[in-house]
C-alpha cells in the first residue's frame, strides 16, 4: 500500500485569522487580506517586526521579519494591526479539529501547519484529491480562511507541494512528478535549505533542486557532512519520517525576552533573569519534568550573541534553583556591554522525581516544590498577576513573568482599535 500524506498550510495565517475575526465578530467591512496590510508589533518597541502580510502588501516587497518602520517606509499607507496570539491559538485549534475528523493521525507541525496520514482511507473517503478539496472547502466555509494542501507519498514532498502556487490551492507531488514539478525549482526552495546553504550550493555550481539531486552524494557530503545527506535525500524525494500525532517529549525548555531598554547594571539583569526563571520553571512543572543544565544567552546592543551553561548536581524544576544557576552563569560571563536581549535555556530533561541529598545542604527542597506548585495553581485560577514577588512590585519596566509571547501580543483591546 502506497502512503498518502497531506500537508495543510493556512494562507497568511495571522493576517487571515485577524481578518476573519474582524469581519465576522467585530462588524468590520474591509477585508485585510484584500488591501496592503500586515500584523506587526509596536514600532516604538524593539520587537516591532512584521509577523504576517497580505498578498497586496507583497507588491511593496514587504518581508516577514523586517522592522515595522522599514515596512512603513516601503508602503506609508500600510494598515498595521497588532498581534493577538490568543485568537491565533483558538483559530488553530478549530482548524486542527476539522482535520481530525478525517484522520486519527494528525501531527500539528506549527500553529498554522499540520500533516495528516491518509494512508488506507481511499476506500472509506475516496480519492485523495477529492478529500483534500472537501477539507479545503469546509475550512473556508466554516472558519472563513483558506488553506493550501499538498499531497504526496511522504512528508517532505507533501510540504513542498503545499508551497506551490497560493492561495487556496491543492497540489500533488507524487514520486513520478518530482522531475517535472520540483527539480526545476531553485535550490533555495527546497525544504531545510536556508540562505547560507543555498549560497554555498551556488558556489559549487548547484542552482536548482534537480542539480542537487543529480550530484554524486559523496560530493555533497564532502561539503556539508551529514546535513548534506539530508538535503540530497530531500531533493530526491526520500523521507522516511512518519506522521506523529503525539508530540515528542521536549529536549529542552527556554524563554527569552528583548528588553525595551539597554540593561547596563547587574541588578536589573538579575530581575530579568528571575522573571524568565519564573516562566521556564512553570512550564517544567506543568509537564512534570526536571532539568539538569541551565544556560544563559545574552545579545548586547551591538547585536553580538554569546552564551554559557552550568550543569546542576541534581535535576530540578524549582524556580529559585534555576534562577540561582542562571544568575551564577550570568555573573561569570557578562562583559558589561549593555544588554538588549536575555534568555534562559534548559536541557537534559528527565522525568525522575528523586533527589540526591547532600549532607552539607540543609535546604528544604520538598517545601520549595510545594510552594512553587501552589503559586502555579493560584496563577492558573486567578491570573498570572494574582501573585508576584515583592522585588517586582515597584518595577514598571520589567514584566514579572517574561519570555515567550510578550504580554501585549497575547490579546488585543479591540475597543481601542479602528475597525475598518
Amino acid at each position: 500500500m502506497n502512503n498518502v500524506i497531506f500537508h495543510i498550510d493556512v494562507n497568511s495565517a495571522f493576517l487571515s485569522w485577524e481578518a476573519v475575526y474582524r469581519l465576522h465578530h467585530l462588524g468590520g467591512k474591509l477585508d485585510l487580506r484584500q488591501i496592503p496590510s500586515a500584523v506587526g508589533g509596536d514600532k516604538f518597541k524593539r520587537h516591532g517586526i512584521i509577523l504576517a502580510k497580505s498578498g497586496p502588501a507583497k507588491k511593496y516587497k514587504i518581508q516577514t521579519g523586517e522592522p515595522v518602520t522599514d515596512a512603513l517606509r516601503k508602503c506609508p499607507h500600510l494598515i498595521l494591526v497588532p498581534p493577538n496570539y490568543n485568537l491565533y491559538q483558538r483559530s488553530s485549534q478549530a482548524f486542527i479539529e476539522i482535520l481530525k475528523e478525517y484522520s486519527p493521525s494528525v501531527e500539528q507541525y506549527s500553529i498554522d501547519e499540520a500533516y495528516m496520514d491518509m494512508t488506507g482511507t481511499e476506500s472509506l473517503l475516496g480519492n485523495p484529491e477529492d478529500v483534500a478539496n472537501e477539507i479545503r472547502t469546509r475550512i473556508h466555509k466554516e472558519l472563513g480562511f483558506t488553506v493550501n494542501i499538498g499531497i504526496s507519498n511522504n512528508k517532505v514532498l507533501a510540504k513542498m507541494a503545499s508551497d506551490f502556487q497560493k492561495p487556496d490551492r491543492i497540489h500533488t507531488l507524487w514520486q513520478n512528478e518530482i522531475s517535472t514539478k520540483m527539480w526545476p525549482l531553485a535550490v533555495s526552495e527546497l525544504f531545510f535549505v536556508g540562505r547560507a546553504t543555498s549560497r554555498k550550493l551556488g558556489d559549487i555550481g548547484i542552482k536548482s533542486i534537480g542539480e542537487l539531486a543529480q550530484t554524486n552524494l559523496s560530493i555533497i557530503k564532502s561539503h556539508f557532512g551529514k546535513y548534506g545527506e539530508v538535503i540530497w535525500s530531500f531533493a530526491n524525494g526520500i523521507d522516511f519520517s512518519s506522521v506523529e500525532p503525539v508530540p515528542a517529549p521536549n529536549k529542552g525548555y527556554g524563554n527569552s525576552t528583548t528588553i525595551s531598554f539597554d540593561v547596563t547594571d547587574a541588578d536589573t539583569a538579575r530581575l530579568v533573569l528571575l522573571s524568565l526563571a519564573e516562566t521556564v520553571s512553570a512550564r517544567l512543572r506543568t509537564d512534570d519534568v526536571k532539568i539538569s543544565v541551565v544556560s544563559v544567552g545574552i545579545r548586547d546592543y551591538n547585536f553580538e550573541y554569546y552564551s554559557r551553561q552550568k550543569t546542576l548536581l541534581t535535576p530540578t524544576n524549582i524556580t529559585n534553583e534555576i534562577y540561582s544557576a542562571a544568575r551564577e552563569v550570568f555573573e561569570n560571563m557578562w562583559n558589561h556591554i549593555p544588554i538588549r536581549h536575555l534568555g534562559i535555556h534548559t536541557s537534559h530533561v528527565t522525568g525522575e522525581s528523586s533527589r540526591q541529598l547532600n549532607i552539607f545542604d540543609n535546604t528544604n527542597y520538598e517545601k520549595l516544590e510545594k510552594l512553587d506548585k501552589t503559586i502555579d495553581e493560584i496563577r492558573k485560577r486567578f491570573g498570572m498577576d494574582s501573585i508576584k514577588r515583592a522585588s517586582f512590585i515597584s518595577v514598571k519596566t520589567i514584566d514579572h513573568m517574561s519570555g515567550g509571547i510578550s504580554r501585549e501580543k497575547r490579546t488585543v483591546d479591540y475597543k481601542k482599535q479602528n475597525i475598518l
